[in-house]
C-alpha cells in the first residue's frame, strides 16, 4: 500500500554570496605587473558608478603599492596578507595614513583579491573548482529531503559559507575533518558571504556554523567524496577485531556489537593490556561498573566475560580468568511487573486524537503496543512490507533475528492504515514509522518510542499512570492471565524463548494465587 501523492514543490535555493568557485586556469602567460592587474580589475567594474570605480581604484593601487614594498608576490596572496595590510602602520607615500583601517576600504581590497583569485593570478588549491558541483548537488539533495524553505536556504547558505572559508583560508576540501569544522565554527568571519550574521559571537553562532558544516561534510561522506570519519572505538585494532569476532563467531547483531564495544572501550583503561589482566583487575572493574549502573549488572558481567573470552581465543589471556568473575545476586521474582488495567489502557487510547500527522502516527504506535505487546525495538524495526493486509497479520522481527507473524487486531490495523494513507511522509524509505519533520528518517532507537508515549500522556493530561513502552507489554500479559489464558499462551504472544521469563507474570494473577494460597497459621481456613 502506498500513501497518496503529496503536492510536489520546488524551492529555488540561491544563497546570497559574492564568491565564485568557477575559477580560471592559473595565469602564467601574463606578467602580473601592477598596471596590468589594475587595468584588468577596472575593466571588470564596467557599469558601476564613477565614484565607486574611483574608490575601488584607490584601494587596489594602495594595496599593490604595499605589496611591492613588502616584497609579497601576487601569486602568494591569502587572508593573512590582507589582514597584515589592514593592520599596518601606513607610511606609504602618496596615500592617506588611516585608509587601511576603514571597513569600506578593506572590503574593496578584499574584492580586488577575489578578482585576482578568480582570474588565476593567485594560487589556489586545485580541487576548489570541483566543490562548485558538490554545492549544487547539495542544494538539490536538500530539496529532495523536503525541508521547509527557511531550513533549506539556511543549510545551503551555510554550506557555501563553509566553502568560502575553505577558499579564503587556502584549505583543500578533500582533506576536511572534524578539526577544520571546529575552526570554521569559531573563526572571526571576514568571508565574502552575506548570510553570516556578523561574526556570530556567543554560543548560538558557532553552533549554527558547526551544524551547517557537519551536514555538508556528512553529505560528501555519504557520496564517498570524503572518507568516513574514523570512530573512536575503531582506532584500537584490538577493539575492531573484537567487533569482527562478535559478528563472525557469536552471530551478534549490529546493535549488540555497538553496545558491547562501547562498554569495553570504557573498561579498557581499568583492564590495561591483556597480559596485565588478572583476577583482581576483573573484580575491581566489575564492582566499579556495577556501582555506576546497578540496573545493568548482569549485562556488564556478560560483556566483560565475552571480551575476556575473546582475548583467550586470541591467546592473549590465561583461560583460568573466566573463573575470576564474581556472581551477582539477582532477585528476578522480588518485584511485580508494572501494569495498567483495561480501563487505563482504553483511557490512553481514547486520549489519542487523530487531527495531525504526529497524533495519527502516535495513535498507531500506542495501539500496536497495547494490543500486541510489542517491544519498542519491534516498533522501530517494522517495515511496510511486514504488513499483510490480505491475511491481517504483522511480521515482527523480534530479538535475536527470530521473526514471528502475529495477527493484527482490527483497531490497530485501522490506525496503521490511517497513518499510511494520511500521515506517513512520501519518501523512499521501507521503515513503517518515520519522524514527522524533514528529512523524515526512521527512529534511531527504541528510546524515541518511550518519548512518544510520554508526550501522548502529556497531551492527554494523564499523570497518574506508570509510563514506559514495556508497561503495555506487562499489561497485555496480565489481562490475558486474568482472562483465563495459560502461561504457555502468554509466552507465545509475547514471543518468550524461555518459560521462566513468562513465569514472572504468575504473580499478578491474584484470583489464581488465592486458590493455592495457604491460610496464615492461626487463621480460619476459607
Amino acid at each position: 500500500m502506498v500513501a497518496p501523492a503529496s503536492t510536489s514543490r520546488r524551492i529555488t535555493v540561491e544563497p546570497k554570496t559574492v564568491i565564485s568557485f568557477d575559477l580560471a586556469p592559473r595565469r602564467e602567460d601574463i606578467a602580473a605587473t601592477p598596471t596590468i592587474l589594475l587595468t584588468a580589475f577596472l575593466s571588470s567594474l564596467q557599469g558601476s558608478a564613477p565614484g565607486s570605480v574611483a574608490a575601488y581604484k584607490a584601494a587596489a593601487r594602495h594595496f599593490l603599492h604595499w605589496l611591492e614594498q613588502q616584497g609579497v608576490a601576487v601569486s602568494a596572496l591569502d587572508d593573512s596578507v590582507v589582514r597584515r595590510f589592514e593592520k599596518h602602520g601606513c607610511s606609504c607615500q602618496g596615500f592617506p595614513l588611516h585608509e587601511p583601517n576603514r571597513p569600506k576600504f578593506t572590503s574593496r581590497v578584499r574584492r580586488f583579491v577575489r578578482f585576482l583569485e578568480d582570474q588565476g593570478f593567485v594560487e589556489l588549491p586545485d580541487d576548489l573548482a570541483a566543490l562548485s558541483v558538490h554545492l549544487t548537488d547539495y542544494a538539490t539533495f536538500l530539496e529532495e529531503q523536503q525541508y521547509g524553505r527557511v531550513v533549506l536556504k539556511s543549510r545551503a547558505s551555510e554550506a557555501r559559507h563553509f566553502a568560502a572559508w575553505l577558499r579564503v583560508s587556502r584549505r583543500s576540501w578533500t582533506g576536511v575533518g572534524a578539526d577544520d569544522v571546529e575552526q570554521y565554527a569559531r573563526h572571526h568571519c571576514r568571508c565574502p558571504v552575506y548570510r553570516k550574521r556578523g561574526t556570530l559571537v556567543g554560543r548560538a553562532g558557532p553552533a549554527r556554523r558547526r551544524r551547517g558544516a557537519q551536514c555538508f561534510v556528512r553529505f560528501l561522506q555519504n557520496r564517498s567524496v570524503l572518507p568516513e570519519a574514523e570512530r573512536e572505538d575503531n582506532k584500537d585494532p584490538r577493539l575492531l577485531a573484537y567487533a569482527q569476532w562478535l559478528e563472525s563467531h557469536c552471530g551478534s547483531t549490529r546493535a549488540t556489537v555497538q553496545r558491547f564495544c562501547g562498554e569495553i572501550a570504557r573498561c579498557q583503561l581499568v583492564l590495561g593490556e591483556p597480559s596485565e589482566i588478572d583476577a583482581a583487575a576483573i573484580r575491581r572493574l566489575v564492582s566499579d561498573r556495577i556501582k555506576q549502573n546497578p540496573g545493568s549488572s548482569s549485562l556488564i558481567l556478560t560483556i566483560v566475560r565475552s571480551y575476556v573470552r575473546f582475548l583467550i581465543f586470541r591467546g592473549e589471556c590465561h583461560p583460568a580468568l573466566l573463573h575470576a568473575f564474581p556472581s551477582v545476586r539477582r532477585y528476578r521474582l522480588a518485584s511485580l511487573p508494572r501494569y495498567l488495567d483495561e480501563a487505563a489502557i482504553e483511557r490512553i487510547v481514547t486520549s489519542c486524537k487523530a487531527d495531525t500527522a504526529v497524533e495519527i502516527r502516535d495513535k498507531a504506535i500506542i495501539l500496536l503496543l497495547a494490543r500486541l505487546g510489542l517491544r519498542a525495538g519491534d516498533v522501530c524495526q517494522l517495515r511496510l512490507a511486514d504488513i499483510d493486509w490480505i491475511t491481517g497479520s504483522l511480521l515482527v522481527s523480534g530479538k535475536g533475528r527470530r521473526p514471528s507473524r502475529l495477527p493484527l487486531p482490527q483497531d490497530a490495523g485501522d490506525a496503521v492504515l490511517d497513518y499510511v494513507e494520511r500521515a506517513r511522509p512520501r519518501v523512499d524509505e521501507e521503515r513503517l514509522f518515520l519522524r514527522t519533520l524533514a528529512p523524515f528518517t526512521p527512529f534511531r532507537s527504541s528510546t524515541e518510542i518511550s518519548g512518544i508515549i510520554s508526550r501522548v500522556f502529556d497531551r492527554g493530561g494523564i499523570k497518574d499512570l506508570p509510563t514506559g513502552s514495556h508497561t503495555f507489554r506487562h499489561s497485555l500479559a496480565t489481562r490475558m492471565l486474568r482472562a483465563g489464558a495459560g502461561l504457555e499462551s502468554v509466552g507465545t504472544i509475547l514471543r518468550h524463548r524461555s518459560p521462566a521469563t513468562t513465569a514472572i507474570y504468575a504473580k499478578v494473577d491474584i484470583p489464581m494465587l488465592l486458590k493455592v494460597a495457604q491460610p496464615w497459621p492461626g487463621d480460619l481456613s476459607c
